[in-house]
């Protein structure tokens, strides 16, 4: 551990980089991305051919509940392994990365690579944990990203933490000429571009004092938030179960050795102009449309057609034909807990619905315009101006309330770190 960041809850990491190969065709989306169009993994799949990838080493999401699924794990173990043995990584000890990302938009996004000490995260409501979840955990999304983990050699991230100081990675973008660039390449399928550069010790001891006293001014004005999990929640709780499952096997002196207790993650600026914040919207498959807007409407008896006072509700049941219901008097703060609180029963009492949510209003309307048993439910961007503030005073808002940026500004795979010795 870096004695600079002692009892910090984001420090350096031994990160491992692709070498001797095409970055471009390593580097692929979040995993989480396009769950309902297996075209798009398909278009990759063909692309990266037999190049050496991080495809290779991921489970897309679309995946978790298919018939060879154990295999499949087994299978990116062992090439998590191959690609170790064969010398496909160059690592960088104790490294800070500072990336740009140019969006689909033109926009960029700053970061900063490092990893986050679990034992400071907690996703559970009402944490008074330094790093926490802004949305509610899918406790039955966490064993299946469990087992990728459990016996994996390496991780590579896709979780973004939130950070709302200004004396943490705003100062580095007018530095890098100090810094060694490692990397600077377009990524697939319209992804945008990628830079990044390896902080000099002296930059890492101005972020460590930086990221120091804010957590002092969290400590003392903000009941210790001082981040927030923007991206990636369920796999970093996936990984915050992985390491207490160690650390039942380990003698507690132990534990701030074990490579579990951390995970990699990228540390973005929340105030940058490029973090948009997105609604993340709702496509019920395997339902009659009248039907379900029937029942939406019985469910909550105050529901009105069209929109009024209350919470609003936008629905899509073929590409062109669209209307809106409004929940008057909503037992709930925003509309996607409202709608969220329906569909759940919903799909408990209807076992062949299914919901998939989906980053993109274009892409919602698109699904529900292919298929007749489908209807998209849009959702407003929500005021994210308070959203520290709000996850102090409500502990964590609805499950899959917003996304940051469409699905191809998330982040890319590149950057690995070993997580067992």
């Amino acid at each position: 551990m870096n004695d600079l960041f002692e009892n910090l809850p984001f420090q350096p990491a031994n990160i491992l980089l692709p070498r001797d190969c095409d970055l471009s065709l390593w580097s692929v989306v979040a995993c989480d991305q396009y769950t309902s169009r297996p075209e798009y993994w398909q278009r990759v799949e063909e692309r990266v051919g037999r190049a050496p990838s991080a495809l290779r080493l991921i489970l897309p999401e679309s995946c978790l509940e298919g018939p060879s699924v154990e295999t499949d794990i087994m299978e990116i173990n062992s090439n998590m392994s191959r690609y170790l043995r064969e010398g496909r990584f160059q690592e960088y000890p104790d490294a800070l990365i500072y990336v740009e990302r140019t969006l689909s938009n033109g926009g960029v996004r700053r970061g900063l690579v490092g990893m986050v000490d679990l034992e400071q995260y907690d996703y559970e409501p009402g944490s008074k944990a330094a790093v926490r979840a802004t949305e509610g955990t899918v406790m039955a999304r966490i064993p299946p990203r469990v087992a990728v983990r459990k016996n994996a050699p390496i991780e590579l991230p896709h979780a973004m933490l939130l950070a709302d100081c200004n004396d943490i990675i705003p100062p580095l973008s007018s530095q890098t000429e100090e810094m060694e660039l490692l990397y600077d390449f377009d990524l697939m399928e319209e992804g945008g571009h990628l830079k990044g550069w390896l902080l000099t010790r002296e930059q890492k001891e101005r972020t460590a004092q930086a990221i120091g006293a804010w957590q002092e001014w969290a400590d003392r004005e903000r009941d210790g938030l001082l981040f927030v999990v923007g991206d990636g929640n369920h796999s970093l709780a996936a990984a915050k179960e992985c390491y207490e499952r160690r650390k039942g096997l380990t003698a507690p002196e132990q534990w701030p050795e074990l490579p579990s207790r951390y995970a990699l993650c990228e540390l973005v600026h929340f105030y940058d102009g490029s973090v948009e914040m997105e609604p993340i919207h709702r496509v019920v498959f395997g339902a009659k449309p009248e039907e379900l807007l029937d029942a939406l409407m019985e469910y909550y008896p105050s529901a009105i057609q069209g929109k009024g006072e209350g919470h609003t509700i936008s629905f899509v049941v073929n590409r062109w034909s669209q209307g809106a219901l409004t929940v008057q008097k909503p037992p709930a703060r925003l509309p996607v807990d409202t709608l969220q609180r329906f569909l759940d029963d919903y799909i408990a009492a209807h076992p062949r619905a299914r919901i998939d949510y989906i980053h993109g209003e274009e892409e919602a309307r698109q699904l529900a315009g292919e298929r007749e048993d489908a209807v998209a439910f849009l959702l407003p961007p929500p005021d994210w101006t308070e959203l520290f503030n709000a996850i102090v005073r409500d502990g964590v808002l609805p499950r899959k309330t917003f996304s940051i940026g469409q699905a191809q500004d998330k982040r890319f795979y590149l950057e690995a770190r070993k997580i067992r010795k």
